[in-house]
C-alpha cells in the first residue's frame, strides 16, 4: 500500500544559502533527509540507520514548491519512495534499514 507524506521546502531553508546563489535548488541530501523522516514518523518505530540502496535526482526542487513523498514499506522492511510535483519526479529511491 502506498503511503504518502506533504513536502515543503520554504525559501529561507538553510540549504539555499549555498546551493546555488542565483538559483535556489534543493540539495539531494535535504530530500533524502525528509523522505527519511517522513517514513519513520510513518512507522513509528525506526532503526538505527538506513541504508542507501539506491537514489536518483531526475528533476531540480526549487523553493517554495510543495510536493508529495510517496512510500511504499516493504515485509522485509525496505522502501522505495518517489518524490514528486504532479506528474513530474523529483527524486526515487530504495532504503534498507541496518539495525
Amino acid at each position: 500500500m502506498k503511503r504518502q507524506a506533504t513536502l515543503h521546502i520554504p525559501a529561507d531553508h538553510p540549504a539555499f544559502a549555498g546551493h546555488f546563489p542565483g538559483l535556489p535548488i534543493v540539495p539531494g541530501v535535504v530530500l533524502l533527509d525528509e523522505a527519511i523522516y517522513a517514513i519513520m514518523q510513518d512507522l513509528g518505530s525506526v532503526p538505527k540507520a538506513w541504508k542507501i540502496a539506491s537514489a536518483k535526482f531526475l528533476s531540480p526542487l526549487g523553493p517554495e514548491t510543495t510536493v508529495i513523498i510517496e512510500f511504499d514499506i516493504q515485509e522485509s522492511g525496505s522502501v522505495q519512495f518517489d518524490i514528486v510535483d504532479g506528474e513530474r519526479r523529483i527524486a526515487t529511491g530504495s532504503l534498507t534499514p541496518t539495525q
